[in-house]
């Protein structure tokens, strides 16, 4: 039996909540946690024509800094390559592809704050 750290508990939180909260802006959940040997992606939704890549980072609190900054240049290149390779996988060819952001800010008092960057990098 696996047992998962908190660390690992609070960002699947984060992932379900951003899932329901990207539902909510109108975008159709295709897929989540979508693994292969470069890396994971956190959620693959579609919005219209275009298929949306989002990386969720989920924190207690901004001591550490704002979750949108653990997204550096080195993340969204991954982030592109990987869409890339779930394109192949699923045998869909995406014309229009983007990278969004979903930050997720729970210190498990009171609801939870989000807030969504679209098209970064």
């Amino acid at each position: 039996m696996m047992v998962m750290r908190a660390k690992d508990l609070l960002g699947r939180s984060g992932e379900a909540l951003a899932a329901v909260f990207l539902e909510n802006q109108g975008m159709r959940i295709v897929d989540r946690n979508w693994r292969c040997p470069d890396g994971e992606i956190d959620i693959v939704a579609i919005e219209g024509e275009t298929l949306v890549i989002a990386e969720v980072k989920t924190r207690k609190s901004l001591d550490y800094g704002h979750p949108f900054e653990a997204v550096g240049e080195a993340k969204l290149a991954r982030l592109y390559r990987l869409s890339s390779s779930w394109c192949r996988e699923h045998h869909l060819n995406a014309r229009r592809r983007r990278i969004d952001v979903v930050a997720v800010i729970d210190n498990g008092v009171g609801e939870p704050q989000l807030e969504h960057l679209r098209g970064v990098g």
